[in-house]
């Protein structure tokens, strides 16, 4: 995981265990935003609602999407109508395979103000993507904009999703659990699908 460092703490021959100290970054990798994250409410992650964690969501495939392409509402094709309030979205992109190249950070896929309202209007309950940001990481004004679309229609972020290519089910059960971290702006996250 990129942002986090580690150094020893305790070494196996001389105190008879082994332990580091971990020192990361609260949006590396696959993580969750808090509202206060961009400073739209004061909520912190660890005081979202744990019965919010765990959701069915829709898997949209996206992998001819384009580089630096806004995602509209027609890319959900049939899911738009099929939705459900309280259910979550996950957008595969494929992004993911790009980890550890520029075009990763700088050419990513994005939500649109149009898609970002949509899905405020259905109560999304948890969107997954699999790039760093649901915006534009170098346009401070895009990437405010949609994060406060996304976040005052009470909207959880997860970003930095990967392996979705594992995924062959078009509805999932979603777990999104991040790291239980007190006043966290946001946190590095275990999120796993399961399907039938």
């Amino acid at each position: 995981m990129s942002g986090v460092t580690i150094s020893p703490a305790k070494i196996l021959d001389v105190d008879g265990w082994n332990a580091t100290t971990l020192n990361l970054y609260s949006h590396s990798g696959t993580h969750m935003d808090a509202p206060l994250h961009f400073g739209v409410n004061a909520q912190t992650i660890d005081k979202l609602p744990t019965e919010r964690l765990i959701s069915e969501a829709w898997v949209v495939n996206l992998t001819e999407i384009k580089p630096k392409e806004e995602i509209l509402i027609s890319h959900l094709g049939v899911i738009a109508d099929e939705f459900k309030v309280g259910q979550s979205i996950i957008l595969h992109t494929g992004w993911s395979k790009k980890l550890g190249t520029t075009a990763y950070r700088d050419q990513l896929p994005r939500i649109s103000v149009e898609l970002a309202n949509w899905l405020g209007e259905k109560k999304v309950n948890i969107l997954g993507v699999e790039p760093p940001s649901v915006a534009d990481v170098n346009n401070i004004d895009e990437v405010t904009e949609i994060h406060h679309i996304l976040m005052k229609n009470d909207i959880i972020i997860v970003e930095g999703l990967c392996n979705l290519e594992q995924i062959t089910a078009k509805k999932v059960t979603l777990i999104a659990l991040p790291l239980k971290v007190e006043g966290g702006d946001g946190a590095p996250s275990r999120v796993i699908a399961l399907q039938q």
